[in-house]
């Protein structure tokens, strides 16, 4: 089976590959995208987890731009990096290995007759520039999880999740061109949380890598509880946890599409459940077990932590 990650590399990006890595499947390679942080930076941090985690899978660079609006990122809540922390950082290493991401995704997908599967954890920018220009190629992937979009509500607005409002041409296209989405949306995320304890708790494992997860853990739920919430939901690692364990979640058909114009509804995802209404194009985690995702979650980054 092969297994790609396409990610904007936050921390939660982070835990949520740690999440793949350390579960029975391998990692084939791992394509970047402009998101959380542009893509200069999303680059220097994954060289530099890559160096911490001891990351042999191979990474490569993909798209800087959305399809058609302006870079949006969410440096104004993650820092400058795209990774808060309360002390250690990913330390700084050189340059990744130039490495088209494009290429790489072409030539995965060429390669071989097992299932292929994607995790993305990030606007949805390469799969779509994969879609227009090789759309003979999608036919080969058997499972598009995707990080992203909200049944309900979003988060960088009120109508839009992040990583749908940073391109949502890129969504459209995806859905359009008919690939395997299954979307796990804030919805379900929110219901699978971090909380204070869980810091100390993959602090105190005492492992090479314990003190530096256990700050970059930190980092992320300081965001949560520096706003007067008692929890951060684990948004990226939940999707991971869905997508090795996609037992502990009900997935359910349904028609997903994506807004496109307006002021406040732009990258607003609509999901319609009625299959006598339409015609439906894409799946969505309706239930989950927040219980078994956080225990899949948390063992991966104690057994990161404690190496």
């Amino acid at each position: 089976m092969g297994i790609w990650i396409d990610t904007d590399m936050g921390f939660d990006d982070i835990a949520a590959i740690l999440v793949v890595a350390h579960s029975s499947l391998l990692i084939d390679g791992v394509s970047l995208v402009s998101g959380n942080a542009p893509l200069t930076q999303v680059r220097a941090n994954a060289a530099s987890a890559a160096a911490a985690f001891d990351w042999e899978f191979p990474i490569h660079t993909g798209r800087e731009l959305p399809v058609l609006c302006k870079l949006e990122t969410a440096q104004h809540i993650l820092g400058q990096s795209g990774i808060s922390t309360t002390g250690k950082s990913l330390p700084p290493v050189g340059e990744l290995p130039a490495s088209d991401a494009f290429t790489a995704l072409c030539d995965w997908l060429e390669d071989g007759t097992e299932r292929k599967r994607i995790l993305a954890l990030g606007p949805l920018t390469n799969i779509a520039a994969l879609a227009l220009a090789r759309p003979d190629l999608t036919t080969r992937i058997d499972e598009l999880t995707w990080m992203g979009g909200g049944v309900t509500s979003g988060n960088h607005t009120a109508s839009a999740e992040f990583n749908a409002f940073a391109d949502p041409e890129a969504l459209a296209i995806v859905l359009a061109h008919g690939l395997p989405l299954r979307m796990v949306d804030l919805d379900i995320c929110r219901k699978v949380l971090a909380r204070p304890d869980d810091v100390d708790r993959v602090r105190q494992v005492g492992g090479k890598n314990a003190e530096l997860l256990g700050d970059l853990l930190g980092g992320y739920v300081n965001i949560a509880t520096s706003r007067g919430r008692l929890a951060m939901a684990i948004y990226d690692p939940t999707a991971a946890a869905i997508f090795i364990a996609p037992e502990i979640a009900r997935i359910q058909h349904a028609r997903i599409d994506v807004e496109l114009q307006g002021q406040h509804t732009r990258g607003r995802t609509v999901v319609e459940t009625r299959a006598s209404h339409v015609e439906f194009n894409a799946h969505f985690a309706a239930e989950i077990d927040a219980e078994k995702a956080r225990a899949i979650v948390f063992e991966a980054m104690i057994n990161e932590a404690r190496r």
